[in-house]
């Protein structure tokens, strides 16, 4: 990694308003404050009406999305930067769909023959119109218990249940849909839990260190995720070198399937006989002091504000 610049300021966009927006907030300090450390000119907003005056009031910005969820993860915001010849960090529009969505995602990276659980994606009106008894049981016969239920299109575990028994899974279902109005069921997969995160350096996809995740409630859920000292994180993860090398495969596989660019975490379980199940992949991953790219960062012996910095200048070097 290098560390040569001629572009503006590095717009750090974060906030929003998606229900992780103080988690993006959050990521969006501990970003900028690792790029003024490396001398970096920053400028930090979040996204408001202003937004377009302030890109056009710079000269030669790049921007560096830290939205988490909603708009900072639908595309939408790329959307806008690309219609503002704005560089930034990140995945393209199309890209961040396809990631985002879990009835979409997880069916892509399927086909292309990764492992991940079947995906049952049931839409609100459809839950609403034809009655719970007889969707519980239908899911209960063809998913089985237990089970896990999330909304197609959230992140930072919100909304999400681990469902044991059936008469769990009503209140489990409305629980996903108050954050979309679709709900994505699936097996649980009981296993190790670890992330591992995908950086473009140099023009090749590396796989950095899986961390491994132990939560101390035994679920990462937002309380695990966001509170220091509910969860334990091992970096590099204890795994055998097969099933790191088979999660390091399955990450980049998944990032090259869904079409990401710059930086991407993968979601995988890897079960008792050491084999990898993909879950999900973020386009937008936290950058918390409790979140695992950093963790990931580190565990390769990369500097946080350096790579991020080079992701930077990877973005400015793509606006021609």
């Amino acid at each position: 990694m290098n560390d040569s610049t001629s572009h503006g300021p590095i717009v750090v966009l974060a906030g929003g308003l998606s229900h992780e927006r103080d988690v993006s907030l959050r990521s969006g300090r501990r970003v900028a404050q690792a790029l003024r450390d490396r001398g970096r000119e920053v400028v930090e907003t979040d996204v408001t009406s202003g937004l377009i005056d302030l890109l056009d009031s710079l000269d030669n910005p790049v921007a560096f999305p830290m939205l988490h969820g909603g708009v900072g993860e639908d595309g939408g915001l790329q959307q806008v930067l690309s219609l503002l010849e704005v560089p930034y960090v990140g995945s393209p529009p199309a890209a961040c769909r396809r990631s985002f969505n879990k009835a979409i995602g997880g069916p892509l990276v399927a086909q292309a023959g990764l492992r991940t659980p079947e995906t049952v994606a049931l839409p609100h009106d459809m839950f609403r119109e034809l009655g719970a008894a007889h969707l519980v049981r239908a899911l209960g016969e063809r998913v089985g218990f237990p089970m896990m239920v999330k909304p197609a299109r959230s992140g930072s575990a919100l909304g999400c249940t681990r469902v044991t028994k059936p008469s769990d899974l009503p209140a489990a279902i409305v629980a996903a849909y108050s954050y979309g109005d679709v709900a994505v069921v699936q097996p649980y997969v009981e296993g190790t839990e670890v992330a591992v995160t995908v950086v473009e350096l140099d023009g090749e996809q590396v796989a950095l260190p899986a961390v491994e995740i132990r939560p101390e409630s035994g679920f990462y859920d937002y309380t695990a995720r966001y509170t220091a000292g509910h969860t334990r994180f091992l970096a590099p993860a204890e795994l055998g070198d097969d099933a790191a090398a088979a999660c390091a495969e399955m990450a980049v596989t998944a990032h090259r399937v869904l079409g990401l660019r710059d930086l991407s975490r993968a979601d995988i379980i890897v079960d008792a006989d050491g084999q990898p199940v993909f879950i999900e992949t973020n386009s937008a991953p936290g950058m918390t002091e409790t979140s695992l790219v950093p963790l990931s960062v580190e565990a390769a012996g990369y500097d946080f504000g350096l790579l991020c910095a080079q992701l930077v200048d990877n973005a400015w070097a793509r606006r021609s």
